[in-house]
């Protein structure tokens, strides 16, 4: 893709002061412009600085193209320019909302930048997700407790250095922990499971915030309101939790340590012994480590969410879908950074994130990985690859696609790698016939790769699960290095109501290519759902995208 240019180049900000920005001015203005009537009014509608609350369409292009027309441009003193009338506008607003069928339509009517929202403003997503949240402290949270057997968890951590359950027990409005933050459950039976926040907030009336009895004058410095109390600091938080700890007497109490899963090992080692420390006997001998604990809250999904999934994954889709298209690939002149550059830019574009750096990749006839060389120019007859992720409402997905470019006279991609992609499809479907709830990620895999070898296809199976993080809590079904199995981590059992990434791949000699071996390597996001049954969380890929 051509680079920018940039704008005067010359002018050093330092070196060149206001005086010579006057004269470049004076040279550009029109000497008709009446910059009280056309430059402050017509600034304020074409950038959308109205604050009228009926403006609910972008100018008309013609509109657009007149205005800029009575300002002749000659590079960047006249942009500071404009940039300094446009602060006389009454009040700043955003690009009008537009929300289209297709999110990779451009739409927008923005001059600047693509400001399609598919998934609504970040306050509506916030509510969304607090209300999914809730669920999980709700349903899932006692369920799980009463699985491992244990009455009180205790989760501390303090800011930036959160415990990887963080996401899953807090707010979607929460960054950080608060100073120390100790989260505290216990279940009290048919009453439920109690909530306490020893420090922060009590993340939308989720938990019960405790405070410090310090009593502080108001108003104080740094206080959002008119709090009288100190909030909770340092060594007398470990004393009010073990306070919390001996009116309630718990028989279990689990910390959050593995070996095995990063999301189960948050406590730190400084935090453990100061709590340790100030616990003391009989508690001390109490504690259990919590690792399935942690690594089930993080994976279990909401049923409510799974229509939000779908929707990611559907515009995932179709960003890749036009990624590997004549829209953005020219043939002998797009090269595969150009591509995958395309595709951060248009996540970007959409107010999307990602989790994951994306990776386009080519195989081309007679052509060996080092022939082809690091991000070649893409030519007719090649075959595309693309590992893709975006991130939205707290969710990632992760999707392999394969494309093809078309050679000059073809109109469909040749018959044997079409026998790569149904190759591929077809240990998708073993994949997906054996996972199954209660089974371990190993124990699918050796299920898997031996129904893939009895049918004679040559690949490999490395899933994994995804949620609120991309390689997500649960087991691992492979690693691409690992086909017999991964020791700790594809021990654990998959669970009803969690997510997974199907990634695989399987490689296939192409006739047509004088049976040189072609990789098809898809991964496409599943929902496991209450039931345990399987389904895919919008679709998955059985031909190839074309570019022609």
């Amino acid at each position: 893709m051509p680079r920018r240019k940039r704008l005067c180049p010359d002018v050093d900000r330092d070196r060149d002061p206001d005086p010579d920005l006057d004269r470049d001015l004076d040279l550009d203005l029109d000497p008709d412009l009446d910059l009280d009537r056309d430059l402050d009014l017509d600034l304020d509608r074409d950038l959308d600085c109205s604050s009228d609350p009926d403006r609910s369409t972008p100018p008309s292009r013609s509109r657009r193209m007149a205005s800029a027309h009575r300002l002749p441009s000659h590079g960047y003193r006249s942009l500071l320019f404009l940039t300094a009338i446009s602060l006389t506008a009454p009040q700043l607003s955003a690009q009008p909302i537009t929300s289209p069928k297709t999110p990779g339509a451009r739409h927008s009517g923005s001059p600047a930048a693509d400001t399609l929202r598919p998934f609504g403003l970040l306050r509506d997503q916030a509510e969304q997700r607090q209300k999914w949240f809730e669920l999980r402290m709700e349903r899932t949270l006692p369920a799980l407790m009463r699985r491992e057997g244990v009455d009180m968890w205790v989760v501390p951590m303090r800011e930036y250095n959160e415990d990887p359950l963080f996401k899953a027990i807090t707010s979607p409005t929460t960054f950080a922990a608060r100073r120390r933050t100790i989260y505290v459950f216990f279940d009290r039976g048919a009453q439920g499971v109690e909530r306490i926040a020893l420090g922060g907030t009590s993340q939308g009336n989720v938990y019960k915030a405790v405070r410090s009895m310090k009593p502080v004058a108001a108003p104080a410095a740094g206080s959002r309101g008119n709090e009288r109390q100190a909030e909770l600091w340092g060594d007398e938080q470990w004393s009010v939790l073990k306070q919390v700890i001996e009116e309630r007497k718990p028989n279990r109490i689990a910390i959050n340590t593995s070996r095995n899963f990063a999301f189960a090992d948050g406590l730190s080692s400084g935090e453990k012994e100061g709590m340790l420390e100030a616990l003391g006997q009989p508690w001390v001998s109490r504690i259990v480590n919590a690792e399935a604990l942690a690594v089930d809250l993080i994976a279990a999904r909401q049923p409510e969410e799974e229509a939000a999934f779908r929707e990611l994954n559907r515009v995932a889709w179709d960003i890749i879908q036009e990624a590997f298209s004549s829209k953005v690939i020219t043939p002998g002149v797009t090269k595969a950074d150009d591509v995958l550059w395309w595709m951060r830019q248009r996540v970007n574009d959409l107010g999307l994130g990602t989790w994951f750096q994306p990776s386009v990749e080519v195989q081309r006839q007679f052509g060996s990985p080092e022939l082809v060389g690091v991000n070649p120019t893409i030519l007719r007859g090649d075959v595309l690859h693309c590992d893709f992720g975006i991130v939205a409402l707290g969710l990632n997905t992760d999707t392999q696609h394969m494309g093809y470019v078309l050679r000059e006279g073809e109109t469909d991609v040749p018959a044997g790698l079409k026998a790569a992609l149904k190759a591929s499809n077809r240990l998708q479907d073993i994949t997906v016939e054996e996972l199954k709830p209660g089974r371990s990620g190993n124990e699918v895999l050796a299920a898997s790769l031996k129904r893939m070898r009895d049918e004679g296809i040559d690949g490999t199976l490395y899933s994994h699960p995804i949620g609120l993080h991309g390689h997500g809590a649960g087991a691992l079904i492979g690693l691409w290095d690992y086909q017999d199995g991964v020791p700790g981590r594809g021990d654990h059992k998959i669970i009803p109501g969690m997510w997974y990434s199907i990634e695989l791949q399987a490689t296939v000699p192409v006739p047509e290519w004088n049976n040189q071996r072609v990789r098809s390597a898809q991964e496409e996001d599943v929902i496991v759902d209450a039931n345990g049954k399987v389904r895919w969380a919008f679709g998955r890929q059985t031909t190839f995208h074309l570019v022609k």
